[in-house]
């Protein structure tokens, strides 16, 4: 595989600010010099993830998850190296060397993918040849034009419809089984997911195939939906079914508008309403509300009116919440009973269905009556049960107007100053430093720990001949930072741990890079300078020393002995 360059990868990450990053997906909040938020990696109360500007990197003090805006986009948006560098290329205005993009392709993702288009288009012919599920999205009023734009199909019939079309040899059936499409019963026996289905595939951000929805012809056969399991490429909480014709369709995206059904998405597009996703047969997560927001300011939440429609929108509210940054709008429709989106487009049309989205209750509204409900508001009891309530989630909405709105909100509703008494998120737990207190760091830990805070401090030290051959615990460590900054000058705090990534000194890196440091970068360099000539001093004595114990046990040569009063002279004249 083709690496991207090193130089390549240190100038798009000095380029890229990481809070811009992270923040798009996490609500962060200001602590000090750096941001905090609860883990996305992994579950917690209270926020131990931290994300530095300075030092251009992440880490969590909870799981040791860590690193920089590139490996926050893989881990966090499940993306391929390559394809976390290019989202970042993007933002930053740079393009990713041409001969990189051609070879670094994974081949056993790109197989998988390619698996996927296959079957893709088996059910697409599939579809131009049964009758039955022709005449079945003609009555939903589906044309061809919107089924070639979503690129459905149909699943036929029978248990190995798929399996006999495409898996033609033992790695075939292998890839098509790791992309969900086969099931297997208690014997063993391997056959075909999806049968008789009206199918819709599920693109990723840069349209490929990675998953499927089955929707049944008739009611009685079997589940309404059935879809792809979790696979090596599809995350059901991570996804959204649509948005990729959403983003082919507009050149800017100024709303979205959540629904529950594959069919509801089709039907709105095939009316004219092109901005509709779907929740792939889950609640609202909130990485879907992250993936909502990066896409569009304002979002609409439209569910059914019954009391399974109300817990549907209240998740999507708690999902939300957290990601309320000033800007950013939610608004929830409910629909009469027995509606979905599809037969009010119908009915209704275009017009009528944006008429219904401009009377949506915006979150705020949805909010305080949904927290308001079995409390009454005429007692002081009950104005406290509001405010005891309301308060924890409002302490999860981002710094800002809007906070600060829904908190007088609630000091309006209950005479309780929400605003004052509202609790804060605790600043992230610091891990102690690795020395003892009262002990004084080695000079070589002091300057590990000052060159990861600011790593162009090592172009500071022109040579590190005067101490290289120094036994010092770190000495290595030290020697390898040094040249790493030397040969990548514009490398970062974030850049030069993930050099380490995979060797059991970054543990102690991340420790010492998140250590509070005081003073400034230029105390920093004084401090480099000084320690590098203690180092030296340090060294010289070491040599010294190896000499004078060589001319106690063995003499010296005629060069050992130059060397010794050359030695002397140097120690003589840094004192």
């Amino acid at each position: 595989m083709a690496r991207i360059p090193d130089a390549f990868i240190d100038e798009l990450l000095a380029r890229t600010d990481i809070v811009e990053v992270v923040g798009a997906r996490v609500p962060l909040k200001r602590q000090g010099k750096e941001y905090s938020a609860c883990c996305p990696f992994h579950d917690e109360r209270s926020p131990s993830f931290t994300v530095s500007p300075t030092k251009q990197f992440y880490h969590c003090f909870g799981c040791g998850a860590h690193g920089t805006a590139l490996s926050f986009l893989i881990n966090y948006d499940r993306l391929e190296f390559l394809d976390a560098v290019e989202e970042l290329a993007r933002r930053s205005g740079m393009e990713v060397p041409r001969e990189t993009q051609q070879r670094n392709e994974n081949n056993d993702t790109r197989d998988l993918f390619n698996a996927l288009e296959a079957a893709a288009r088996f059910f697409q012919r599939n579809l131009d040849t049964s009758e039955k599920a022709k005449t079945y999205l003609d009555g939903r009023g589906v044309d061809a034009a919107i089924r070639t734009q979503f690129m459905i199909g149909y699943a036929p019939d029978g248990y190995s419809a798929l399996k006999d079309a495409l898996g033609t040899d033992e790695r075939r059936m292998k890839l098509l089984d790791r992309a969900g499409l086969f099931s297997k019963n208690d014997r063993g026996h391997v056959y075909d997911k999806f049968r008789d289905r009206v199918m819709f595939p599920i693109h990723d951000r840069r349209g490929r195939v990675i998953a499927f929805g089955g929707r049944v012809l008739q009611k009685d056969d079997g589940p309404k939906y059935l879809n792809s399991p979790e696979t090596a490429l599809f995350h059901k909480g991570r996804e959204l079914y649509g948005l990729w014709q959403v983003k082919q369709a507009n050149q800017k995206i100024a709303r979205l508008v959540v629904v529950e059904g594959y069919m509801d998405v089709v039907s709105l597009f095939q009316f004219g309403v092109k901005e509709a996703v779907a929740t792939l047969g889950t609640a609202t997560t909130p990485e879907h509300a992250e993936l909502l927001f990066r896409n569009a300011p304002d979002v609409y939440f439209c569910f059914d009116g019954d009391a399974a429609g109300q817990r549907a929108a209240w998740r999507a509210l708690e999902s939300v919440l957290p990601r309320m940054k000033d800007g950013r709008q939610a608004f929830f429709l409910f629909l009469p009973d027995g509606e979905d989106p599809d037969t009010i487009v119908r009915q209704e049309g275009a017009a009528g269905f944006d008429a219904r989205l401009q009377q949506a209750m915006p979150l705020s509204e949805f909010f305080f009556e949904e927290m308001g409900k079995d409390i009454k508001l005429s007692t002081l009891d009950g104005k406290a049960r509001l405010a005891e309530r309301a308060r924890p989630l409002l302490a999860q909405i981002p710094d800002g107007a809007f906070g600060d709105l829904m908190r007088q909100r609630l000091t309006e509703i209950t005479g309780v100053g929400a605003g004052n008494t509202a609790p804060t998120a605790p600043l992230p737990a610091r891990r102690p430093a690795p020395s003892q207190a009262g002990q004084k760091p080695s000079l070589v830990r002091s300057m590990i720990v000052r060159l990861l805070h600011k790593p162009a401090l090592a172009l500071s030290i022109e040579s590190t001949h005067g101490f290289s051959a120094l036994r010092l615990a770190g000495m290595d460590l030290l020697l390898e930072v040094i040249a790493l900054v030397h040969a990548r000058p514009d490398i970062t705090t974030g850049a030069l741990l993930e050099h380490f990534a995979e060797r059991e000194e970054v543990v102690a890196l991340q420790k010492l890079a998140m250590q509070e440091l005081p003073g400034d970068e230029d105390n920093w360099r004084l401090e480099v300078l000084d320690a590098a000539v203690q180092l030296e001093k340090q060294m010289l004595q070491q040599r010294l020393d190896e000499l004078q114990a060589k001319q106690r046990s063995m003499g010296l040569d005629e060069a050992d002995k130059y060397e010794l009063r050359t030695l002397l002279q140097a120690r003589i004249g840094r004192h």
